[in-house]
């Protein structure tokens, strides 16, 4: 039970993670504060003036950079946000990071040298990217088609990622330490697809197409031009093998074992047959 109730905020509060670690803390009593482009507390990494004011008399803070720690601005900015963090007296930072990336263990190392006690939190691919995501109309179309074919990935729970986030700003056993997180399974995107086609009773088929086709795609489907970019790194890049293999970060985290994608499935079976928001 908690005898206080710190300055927590969380930056990208509308986000996946970010509306996710806001619940369970309200859960828990708390009183998060939230903070983004279109929060109670205006924050805008591409508008630097705004960050002092979010930053004033908080005690810790959960961190997602947009769009990702892969872009080359991404090091600037996390050293500034450090250095104004650190004096506004900001005392513990959570950073969620990237698996398999040179560019966000650079951003990992920036934190963990700037004198604030921090936990990073180094997730998989998540699950929700088919609920509420990018992927989301792969299910309603019956088709993933992606530019990749054999490769595995260990899909988490943004649920889980949540709660290891949580946990790290609410208990004092998880300051200095790194966490990453996977499912505990490796799955290729035609495992998923026969997975929806198995608990959704829908027909999902995986096509593996080229990097032209997919970054055609999501112009036509009005994806900004910063996913598109980042979506091209995770699959031109990232997605070669490197991370072909699960950890025990949520159970250390935790002590539980991490959900697994039928879980996944089973839970948002609503979600992942219902249109976008806006659509009908």
């Amino acid at each position: 039970m908690k005898t206080q109730n710190p300055s927590i905020l969380i930056i990208g509060a509308k986000g996946k993670t970010g509306s996710r670690v806001s619940k369970q803390l309200k859960q828990l009593g708390y009183s998060p504060y939230e903070a983004g482009r279109h929060g109670p507390i205006y924050f805008d990494w591409h508008v630097r003036s705004s960050w002092a004011h979010a930053l004033s008399g908080m005690e810790s803070i959960y961190l997602t950079y947009y769009p990702d720690l892969a872009v080359p601005e991404a090091p600037d900015d996390i050293t500034y946000f450090c250095k104004l963090a650190k004096e506004r007296g900001v005392k513990h930072i959570t950073l969620l990071s990237g698996r398999g990336e040179a560019a966000a263990t650079h951003c990992e190392n920036i934190l963990k040298q700037s004198g604030i006690d921090w936990t990073i939190v180094r997730a998989a691919w998540f699950n929700q990217n088919f609920s509420d995501g990018l992927f989301k109309h792969f299910i309603l179309n019956g088709k993933i088609a992606l530019p990749t074919s054999t490769v595995r990935e260990p899909f988490v729970d943004i649920d889980d990622i949540a709660q290891v986030v949580v946990a790290s700003l609410t208990e004092g056993s998880h300051k200095q330490k790194l966490y990453e997180v996977t499912g505990p399974e490796l799955l290729t995107f035609e495992d998923l697809a026969q997975r929806f086609t198995q608990l959704l009773n829908v027909d999902v088929q995986f096509e593996s197409i080229s990097m032209q086709e997919f970054c055609s795609n999501l112009e036509v489907a009005g994806v900004e031009s910063g996913a598109i970019q980042m979506l091209t790194y995770l699959f031109g890049e990232v997605l070669d093998g490197r991370n072909e293999y699960v950890t025990e970060g949520v159970s250390r985290a935790l002590g539980r074992p991490a959900s697994n994608f039928n879980q996944f499935i089973i839970n948002n079976k609503e979600s992942l047959l219902s249109p976008p928001s806006g659509e009908s």
